[in-house]
């Protein structure tokens, strides 16, 4: 069987090919579906290594399609880079890299995220860039009320444009501010819609609805959470999970000496944010159901700080959240204890 590495790239790519009788091919073609179908269709079934990217999911997808083996591997892993010179880095010797890591079976496969949970992840992040934009509005628009020595009084972003209209703007504010409001009121709209969307979500898929009972988690954290996991068999337990995440102390240990640092901050960026914002909720609004889970960090906060009691509290809603989907059970605030033998500076 030949062996072939995948450099993708966003226009072009180069591949690389060991073939079984020890010959090197390399191409470099067009990024696109019926470039590989007209350089690797005609090739008979190969083994195929390409890193975890952008364009890897639909990349894999074509190849298979081809009738090839795809392996979407972890850039991450050292290994996979050995025969790599790190004074000389070219797309052809980062495509040889591949192709000899595929001969030689030195990488780690990346899990391929299934279509439906792209599709979820997809949909949270353009709500999300929707949030970003109306918040950068919302304040771009008060800074100049500001200016003119005027207030806006309290609300949330659903009031923000009556609590504008409220107010008697000069004719010069007013002009320079109406194309903003225009846009804000568009992505009301906008974020309406989404939100119907991932109430649906909820409503259809029994997972996000057992997370949604978690005190302090929603439909957007409940969903993100699941789309990331995908399937809750790959991970041994919790702490692995937790892991995945980024949420576990970096360490630099030799000998006697231990050092535990900051947090990772490996894997998905956006639900360690959500799953930080959900431990920030419990302890700044008191709620029975969030007692021991407050209780718990309140100890930690007494020693090291909130802000470090909050990551921590995030990390173990992450491990909650995986029982939840590993057993199918919702969540019950009277079976939270403090785990065994914790390590509360371990946050």
């Amino acid at each position: 069987m030949d062996h072939i590495g995948i450099d993708l790239h966003k226009r072009s790519s180069q591949i690389c090919i060991l073939t079984e009788g020890g010959e090197l091919v390399e191409r470099r073609v067009l990024t696109s579906r019926e470039r590989f179908a007209a350089v690797l269709g005609i090739r008979s079934r190969a083994r195929i290594l390409i890193e975890a990217s952008t364009e890897s999911a639909w990349a894999a997808a074509c190849l298979e399609q081809l009738g090839h083996e795809v392996i979407v591997a972890d850039p991450n892993y050292a290994p996979m880079y050995a025969e790599r010179r790190r004074k000389i880095k070219t797309d052809r010797r980062d495509a040889r890299t591949l192709a000899e890591a595929c001969r030689l079976g030195a990488y780690r496969p990346a899990h391929r995220t299934s279509e439906p949970q792209r599709h979820v992840r997809a949909q949270v992040a353009v709500r999300e860039t929707l949030v970003r934009t109306r918040c950068q509005y919302m304040a771009l628009i008060e800074a100049h009320v500001r200016q003119e020595g005027r207030h806006l009084r309290t609300g949330g972003s659903q009031t923000f444009l009556s609590r504008v209209q409220e107010l008697s703007l000069s004719p010069p504010l007013s002009e320079v501010t109406a194309p903003l409001l225009l846009m804000l009121d568009h992505l009301n709209q906008q974020i309406r819609t989404a939100d119907v969307q991932l109430e649906h979500l909820v409503d259809a898929d029994p997972r996000v609805r057992r997370l949604c009972s978690v005190p302090g988690v929603g439909p957007v954290t409940a969903a993100s959470f699941v789309a990331t996991i995908d399937q809750v068999e790959r991970f041994a337990g919790a702490h692995q999970v937790e892991a995945y995440l980024g949420l576990v102390p970096r360490e630099m240990s030799s000998g006697e000496r231990q050092h535990r640092g900051r947090i990772t901050k490996a894997g998905n960026s956006r639900v360690r944010w959500l799953l930080v914002e959900a431990a920030w909720s419990i302890l700044r609004y008191k709620k029975p159901e969030t007692a021991a889970l407050r209780h718990w960090a309140d100890r930690i906060a007494a020693r090291r700080g909130r802000s470090i009691a909050a990551v921590a509290l995030a990390r173990r809603l992450a491990g909650i959240l995986y029982a939840l989907l590993r057993d199918g059970t919702e969540y019950q605030p009277t079976r939270v204890r403090p785990p065994a033998h914790s390590d509360p500076a371990a946050a």
